[in-house]
């Protein structure tokens, strides 16, 4: 039985383009800095970022760590959502191995915060305070619903983190797929930030890998933080290979993964029993919950989709998460919503 999977993006695989690449990839020590591939990588990354210089990590969560920690001090406030990756999904690593405070202003539902939180939770010049040093926004955002903060709405936020001397980082783990929704370039979207962090391994099919972009200074304190953190890597041009492949190439097709979510969304707000969280998606994340008239909660029914070769992830006890990718296709849409509907009957 064929499987499909949306648990999530991060379950793509690399395209056999990718792994023809990372087969023949050039190589060197990049701990020392002579990876030609990881060097081709990182710059082409910092080019599409609008930033000098760019930092190939193992993950996300690694780049946004290695942010927070090159921007602030022991005891500095990092400021940010309710519903952020970085508070939720990270284990308080800013925290734990930074002594760096999160503090939380709520996410409105199209994923902003308001100007006027962000400006009341930075903190004034008074000795019982801790520093504000500097504010996350996270681009697509996932506990949202994987909705789409704007160019201007980043624009407004770097001009009051300017105002006010504060850096401004984005956690773009799907900013590819923020351009694509929004049909704007991707450079326009980053630009505003001080620095920015995204993902090749979810939506763009790399197996593993994020990159972090800023300042050549900013870069130079990051590769720091990497090699202290564990995160030196040595013949990684095989890994960067599939990188240079998904931007390139991966990164221009993600309009098709969200035409197959709002399939999905509109099939599934047609089976009795389900109902749509946030409405039609806005990227590649489809939400819903089960009804009151399904006894069973989401894992019972995630499990009878196993059954029939469908993940999908459970993200509260009545509710389910689809997220699209490169390997989902047509025909897999048509069984996952055919595969919706006979459990659904049948419970």
């Amino acid at each position: 039985m064929k499987i499909i999977d949306l648990r999530s993006d991060t379950v793509s695989h690399p395209t056999p383009e990718m792994r023809e690449a990372m087969a023949i990839a050039e190589v060197g020590d990049d701990v020392f800095g002579d990876d030609p591939t990881v060097n081709r990588l990182q710059e082409l990354a910092a080019e599409r970022m609008g930033k000098e210089a760019g930092l190939f990590v193992a993950s996300g969560t690694m780049g946004n760590l290695i942010a927070v920690l090159a921007h602030c001090q022991r005891g500095d406030e990092a400021i940010m959502g309710t519903q952020a990756h970085t508070v939720n999904y990270e284990q308080g690593g800013i925290s734990a191995l930074g002594g760096v405070f999160p503090h939380t202003i709520p996410n409105l539902s199209d994923g902003t915060l308001r100007l006027e939180d962000i400006e009341a939770a930075i903190r004034g010049e008074d000795v019982h305070f801790s520093v504000s040093r500097m504010i996350i926004l996270e681009n697509t955002q996932n506990r949202c619903g994987g909705v789409v903060l704007t160019v201007e709405y980043t624009r407004q936020v770097a001009e009051l983190a300017k105002r006010h001397s504060l850096q401004l980082h984005i956690d773009g783990a799907r900013i590819f797929n923020a351009a694509a929704a929004l049909k704007a370039d991707v450079l326009e979207l980053c630009r505003p930030a001080d620095s920015i962090t995204f993902c090749l391994s979810k939506g763009l099919c790399a197996p593993v890998g994020s990159v972090l972009c800023g300042t050549k200074d900013f870069i130079y304190r990051a590769r720091r933080l990497r090699k202290q953190l564990g995160g030196g890597m040595r013949q990684v041009g095989v890994l960067a290979a599939a990188g240079i492949i998904a931007l390139e190439k991966m990164s221009l097709r993600l309009s098709e993964d969200h035409t197959h979510a709002r399939q999905l969304a509109e099939g599934l707000a047609n089976i009795p029993g389900l109902e749509l969280d946030f409405g039609l998606p806005a990227s590649n994340m489809v939400f819903a919950s089960l009804k009151s008239s399904v006894h069973q909660n989401a894992k019972d029914i995630t499990d009878l989709l196993a059954n029939d070769g469908i993940r999908v992830g459970v993200v509260a006890e009545r509710r389910i998460r689809l997220v699209t990718h490169f390997w989902i296709t047509d025909e897999a849409v048509n069984r996952t919503l055919s595969a919706f509907s006979r459990v659904l009957k049948t419970v």
